[in-house]
């Protein structure tokens, strides 16, 4: 951390950051994605994510606690790279960052690492277009004590800044398994997984059915729903009442909504 700081916008690992931040192309180029402020790459440090390096301004970031993170990351083996305020304002398309951000290793899941008995609880979501909504749910899913987000056939980048933000850290204790449709159907009967499917033409109320693990809650993306394939591989398609006059809740909320009803279902038995 003694090295002088980095004082010119063309700096290499500045270059990288701010491709990181901007291009979807260099995200998967890299495998790398880039986490800011001090609650996220707290959050980082915290799940020993694998930070590939850390840049922060000294003359921003302040903070006990800021400085407390750059003195762990250091602590741990991870380069850190001080800047200047501006070469770092440079990278981020916020006026003004934190003061710190962390360069980090995506590292997405296989569905052979998982299992019924290591994560009975999961969701899958068809092609979800918004990456805040993937962010949210995989915070969501955190909260309630599910163990994995399986992205089915694309989709948004699940590593976009805003799905980073909006996952508060989540992503980094969450498991993200990118994969297909059919295989993933495959997979599931395999190892006996319920699926439960959520649609506008669901056959019972969300809350009025008993919910078995393992359990998978099938969601389908936020303009075209399920697929009738998925529909009917579901062992129970559910719906949410509509009183007002909208016909759908945005993605991450109908999750939302969904998972603490299955929690209920499960209050008398621990979550795994």
């Amino acid at each position: 951390m003694s090295e002088a700081p980095i004082q010119s916008r063309r700096n290499p690992k500045i270059k990288l950051a701010r491709a990181l931040l901007r291009h979807r192309a260099a995200r998967r180029e890299h495998g790398q994605f880039v986490v800011e402020g001090l609650r996220h790459v707290g959050a980082a440090l915290e799940a020993d994510a694998a930070i590939a390096f850390l840049l922060w301004a000294p003359q921003r970031l302040t903070s006990p606690f800021g400085k407390r993170l750059v003195t762990q990351a250091a602590q741990k083996g991870i380069a850190v790279h001080a800047t200047t305020p501006e070469v770092l304002d440079s990278v981020s398309p916020r006026e003004h960052s934190q003061g710190v951000l962390a360069v980090v290793h995506a590292q997405p899941a296989r569905l052979a690492q998982l299992g019924a008995a290591s994560h009975p609880w999961i969701a899958a979501v068809t092609a979800p277009q918004n990456p805040g909504n993937i962010g949210t749910l995989l915070r969501t899913l955190d909260a309630v004590g599910a163990q994995a987000l399986v992205l089915l056939d694309g989709g948004a980048d699940p590593y976009h800044p805003s799905a980073v933000r909006a996952s508060m850290g989540a992503l980094f204790w969450v498991p993200i398994v990118p994969t297909d449709w059919p295989s993933f159907y495959a997979w599931a009967q395999r190892h006996g997984y319920h699926l439960y499917g959520s649609s506008a033409h669901g056959t019972a109320l969300y809350n009025q059915i008993g919910y078995t693990k393992p359990a998978a809650l099938l969601l389908g993306n936020e303009r075209q729903g399920l697929t009738p394939d998925q529909r009917a591989a579901c062992e129970t398609v559910v719906r949410l009442p509509m009183r007002g006059h909208g016909t759908s809740l945005n993605l991450a909320v109908a999750a939302g909504v969904l998972l603490y009803a299955m929690q209920a279902a499960w209050e008398d038995t621990p979550l795994a």
